[in-house]
């Protein structure tokens, strides 16, 4: 599936996927990146990879050298994917950015995220099975900005539901993707210098099955109000994330 630029002002972001479910990418119609894509603030490209095989199984996996369990995926598919992607991207001055999901990958951050929504386009490539040849990262690297990143401590079927979690951290980041850019100020790790997590937030009514909101919130003093959200920041984080404060955290 693909979808083309509107009327949006500027360049769209281009994003690209490869993968052999390119169903699991229809949630990216929905919701804000969905009207990014309507209005031409995101081109969106999914490509099947099993289009580049030729056997009539259209087999992108085999078993591995060495010995083991589990099937790896084959470098003739990804290798005819990407040489297509890259045909499809035409000249450029930087390298496109290659993003391949694994938990072996360096964590995914949000100054990750921040660092992808600055550039023009991105690519996902997304393993199954016990992952990618080696050799086909090795390639991409001289034509590719390849980041294999990881986005916790844990295993999945395969990286399409890493992709999505990625995408959807970086597109809204993109300028006019989300409506009021205030509101990604004073999120949790929006501030490298200020690495506290983000303190509670309440709405009206301002009392619900006995529980009242904080006083200091109905007070109409900003002051106070800055200082509550501070406190409140400072203690969660110490409670959930001591690291991010630079401590070992609770056994």
């Amino acid at each position: 599936m693909s979808a083309g630029p509107g009327a949006a002002d500027g360049p769209a972001m281009r994003l690209d996927a490869v993968t052999i479910l390119p169903e699991y990418f229809e949630p990216l119609r929905l919701s804000l990146i969905g009207r990014a894509v309507e209005s031409g603030l995101l081109e969106l490209h999914v490509h099947d990879l099993r289009e580049y095989t030729h056997d009539r199984h259209r087999t992108v996996d085999d078993t591995p050298y060495g010995g083991g369990a589990g099937m790896v995926m084959k470098p003739e598919p990804w290798g005819e994917a990407l040489d297509a992607l890259l045909a499809d991207l035409g000249s450029r001055e930087d390298r496109p950015v290659l993003v391949v999901p694994t938990p072996s990958g360096r964590p995914f951050t949000q100054a990750e995220a921040a660092d992808l929504a600055s550039h023009p386009s991105m690519a996902f490539a997304c393993g199954r099975y016990e992952g990618i040849d080696r050799r086909v990262l090795d390639w991409a690297g001289g034509l590719f900005d390849v980041r294999e990143l990881s986005l916790g401590d844990y295993v999945l079927n395969g990286g399409e539901v890493a992709a999505l979690a990625m995408i959807e951290a970086v597109v809204r980041l993109v300028p006019g993707v989300i409506g009021n850019p205030d509101s990604l100020v004073e999120e949790s790790y929006s501030d490298a210098d200020d690495p506290l997590l983000e303190y509670p937030v309440y709405t009206k009514p301002a009392s619900w099955r006995g529980l009242e909101v904080p006083p200091v919130l109905l007070s109409g003093d900003h002051g106070r109000v800055g200082a509550w959200r501070a406190e409140r920041s400072l203690e969660i984080t110490r409670a959930r994330r001591p690291d991010l404060l630079g401590r070992p955290a609770a056994e």
